[in-house]
């Protein structure tokens, strides 16, 4: 009997090996670096885009290569983790994330750039669920995980804000090149101190011959999926090609699915989705970011183009949504999780994350940072933070420890794809509500200054057309977490399905075999 499963019932666990803290340095820097990149460019992609000769037409495709090869990617990732090893997949994907991103910096044409970030994507899909199944395996004691995911969950949830700021002075003060070369010694720090401090439990591989099929047909998919929703946003939803790749898409997919029914070794076990704790958090976290990157999107043009900030203030404007996930995910999550049940803290986050969104529906174009979007962000980080932090842990909770890397990389494909379907749906309601206000509004403007200020409020009408979608999706989250997500409270206990306590009988979910 392992020292963990031989304890009493109630006493604290001695989960893992006691570098354990000091891995979670490393593993949350290499988290930041990933989520950063998501953001970080698009600030400089104006100034690449004149360096480079990019086209208007092409420029997408800088943000496009990383998403594709990301969502699509994922699975393989979290599969090739519980293959290698979650240690090993991490410290390769660090190296290569940190090549992609010189070759980035150091790029000449826009083919050299694209290239890039379509690396970078393929190195992030390995090293993302790489890092969050190292925190599933290693923090098994429930009061200790609470703790290790609500930073986690505070760095995923506003690492993306940060890389406004870092992507503002750097491209103010500096090059655009530096948004690249900055992720290089985050990445050779994490690697240097996973390497030499990581220490993976024993026995949690999953070292059958890899699922080919799967592999081809959840790749092509997602692929498929998340460029559909990319070019939806640019070219209609009624282009033939955007049609094409949706239909393509469910075809794959549904493939994958029967595919993974009847195989020995699937890439992606049912048995990990079909458990309803982790199913609704799969489900919840995905429509949660629909809303959340697409505010994203039109509080930088808003605070950009209709307020006048500068790169530099727009960052630091998201400041207060960055501390509201912090005080949510590592003081009110970390501090309730061990004594409620997950759906009492994501059920609330989402709908406080609502409030925030519903405080945003009354922008207007004299509208006050103070009184209006400062308060919207901070509920909004608040209410995420709090939401993210049991959901990263529970989507992990119980699962047997070989499908670890898989069960994560589930975690940010939800989030990924939702990303993606939120930049491209959002947008295209807003553009489509700005038009019809323009339109509406524009015969009455007599002077070049009434034709601008119409051009202006057809862009806030059209936000806050968009954001109360957002709001709908935040409140849908919540009504699916309260429906599908039952786990009861964690035990103060190990966790069940962890390398070690597998003993203890531990009231929290267990996928059935």
């Amino acid at each position: 009997m392992s020292e963990t499963a031989s304890k009493a019932p109630g006493a604290p666990a001695t989960s893992g090996d006691a570098n354990r803290w000091k891995a979670l340095v490393f593993i949350a820097l290499a988290q930041l670096m990933v989520v950063l990149d998501a953001t970080i460019v698009n600030i400089a992609l104006p100034s690449a885009q004149v360096d480079l000769g990019i086209s208007d037409g092409n420029r997408q495709w800088v943000v496009t290569a990383y998403a594709l090869a990301f969502g699509g990617l994922l699975l393989f990732g979290g599969r090739i983790a519980d293959l290698w090893g979650r240690k090993r997949a991490f410290v390769v994907g660090l190296i290569g994330f940190a090549g992609a991103s010189a070759l980035g910096g150091a790029a000449t044409n826009e083919a050299m750039m694209f290239g890039a970030r379509a690396l970078q994507g393929a190195f992030g899909a390995l090293l993302a669920p790489a890092a969050l199944s190292l925190l599933a395996v290693m923090f098994t004691d429930a009061k200790e995980r609470a703790k290790a995911f609500g930073i986690y969950g505070a760095i995923a949830g506003g690492g993306g804000a940060v890389g406004f700021i870092l992507g503002g002075v750097l491209t103010e003060y500096m090059d655009w090149r530096w948004t690249f070369f900055v992720n290089i010694p985050f990445a050779i720090v994490a690697a240097l101190g996973a390497y030499f401090v990581i220490r993976e439990p024993e026995g949690g591989r999953n070292r059958n011959p890899l699922d080919i099929p799967g592999v081809l047909l959840s790749t092509l998919g997602l692929v498929a999926l998340v460029y559909g929703f990319t070019r939806a946003e640019s070219n209609g939803w009624g282009d033939s090609v955007t049609v094409g790749m949706f239909v393509a898409s469910a075809v794959l997919l549904i493939a994958f699915v029967v595919t993974e029914a009847k195989v020995k070794a699937p890439l992606l076990p049912l048995r990990v989705v079909t458990d309803r704790n982790r199913g609704g958090i799969y489900l919840s976290l995905g429509i949660a970011i629909i809303a959340m990157f697409g505010t994203f999107l039109f509080l930088t043009y808003y605070l950009q183009v209709v307020k006048g900030f500068s790169p530099i203030k727009t960052g630091f404007a998201f400041m207060p949504m960055i501390v509201g996930m912090m005080v949510g995910s590592t003081q009110i999550g970390t501090r309730l999780m061990t004594r409620l049940p997950a759906r009492l803290l994501m059920g609330p986050g989402f709908l406080v994350a609502a409030v925030g969104m519903l405080l945003m529906t009354q922008l207007e174009i004299g509208s006050s940072y103070a009184s209006t979007i400062l308060p919207a962000m901070l509920l909004l980080g608040l209410g995420m933070g709090t939401a993210f932090m049991p959901a990263m842990s529970l989507a992990t909770l119980g699962v047997e420890p070989r499908d670890a890397g898989v069960a994560s990389a589930m975690v940010n494909t939800s989030q990924q794809v939702g990303g993606a379907i939120g930049t491209a749906l959002l947008n295209t309601i807003a553009a489509s509500a700005t038009t019809a206000y323009i339109k509406d509004h524009i015969g009455s403007a007599t002077s070049k200054s009434q034709q601008q200020l119409v051009a202006l409020e057809g862009q806030v009408h059209g936000y806050t057309n968009a954001i109360w979608f957002a709001v709908g999706m935040l409140v849908l989250a919540a009504v699916i977490v309260v429906t599908l997500v039952n786990a009861g409270r964690p035990d103060t206990g190990a966790v069940a399905g962890s390398a070690e306590g597998a003993e203890d009988e531990v009231p929290v979910p267990v996928v059935a075999h």
